[in-house]
């Protein structure tokens, strides 16, 4: 003879979820979060990365300053007769180099956040689409800042002195994280193209590293071949390394600043679009 062992937890999970459900619908619901702060707050979740894993800002920190010392020692006498004259031409060169480097890595982490799965979790999310995409671009303009401002001290700590002070370093530094922001757009769309980090940071930097010694940030171009010298010229970031040279010695014009402004905004205009409609069908 057997007899059928009696249980109570049908009941008390159902007294439990009618308890829930009081409270859920006694509770008014908590707003929507708007645009920008769903934004700033994946900008945030950047912040946060770096600094559980601080071995980030290596490349922003070690790598600038290895470039300038080097540079500048090693080819500063054989380019201008003398290191402090070179350092005075590279610097903002290097500035703008350092900085457009980093921009690949915004790739690489829209990258890191598909192949792992994260964007099926952002998806879930009652928020506004493009945040993840947007934060993670304002918090790699920290990254921007960080390299920037590690450059510029460093050159003053070598002999550098900017024409312009303190505002035209600052102007010079804000023009370049302006550019690379929409520079950085290209790279989410690379990102979002491919199938692996690697593969995005090798295509990455196969198209920045010609750009960026096919400028005028290492030599000036009058000592270029005449075919170079005209690709040089119309060069983007040649555009930009001589407007952030004109800023930090006072000597701007007005149409490099503009151009500058206006290739970003166009890389944005073109770019941002195409990088939130591949990030919806990912």
């Amino acid at each position: 003879m057997s007899a059928k062992p009696t249980t109570h937890a049908e009941p008390a999970f159902a007294a439990d979820e009618a308890a829930v459900r009081q409270a859920l619908s006694s509770t008014p619901r908590p707003p929507k979060a708007s645009a920008l702060s769903a934004a700033l707050t994946f900008g945030w979740r950047g912040m946060l990365k770096v600094k559980h894993v601080p071995e980030q800002l290596l490349d922003v920190t070690i790598t600038p300053v290895m470039f300038v010392l080097m540079f500048t020692y090693l080819f500063g006498g054989a380019v201008a007769g003398s290191t402090g004259e070179y350092l005075d031409y590279i610097l903002p060169g290097i500035l703008v180099m350092s900085v457009l480097f980093t921009t690949v890595y915004s790739g690489v982490a829209v990258n890191t956040d598909l192949t792992k799965g994260v964007v099926d979790r952002f998806r879930s999310l009652p928020i506004w689409r493009p945040a993840p995409l947007v934060g993670s671009l304002l918090g790699d303009s920290v990254r921007y800042v960080v390299a920037g401002t590690v450059i510029i001290v460093l050159g003053v700590i070598l002999g550098y002195r900017p024409g312009a002070g303190v505002v035209g370093a600052v102007a010079a530094l804000a023009l370049v994280v302006v550019f690379a922001f929409g520079l950085s757009w290209v790279f989410t769309t690379l990102g979002l193209l491919l199938r692996s980090p690697n593969a995005v940071m090798n295509a990455g930097f196969m198209g920045i590293f010609p750009l960026t010694f096919l400028s005028n940030v290492f030599v000036d171009p009058a000592t270029l071949p005449a075919a170079l010298e005209a690709f040089v010229h119309v060069n983007p970031i040649s555009i930009l390394a001589t407007a952030s040279r004109g800023l930090m010695e006072g000597t701007a014009e007005a149409a490099d600043i503009a151009i500058v402004l206006a290739v970003a905004a166009a890389l944005t205009i073109v770019f941002a679009p195409l990088t939130t409609r591949l990030y919806r069908k990912a």
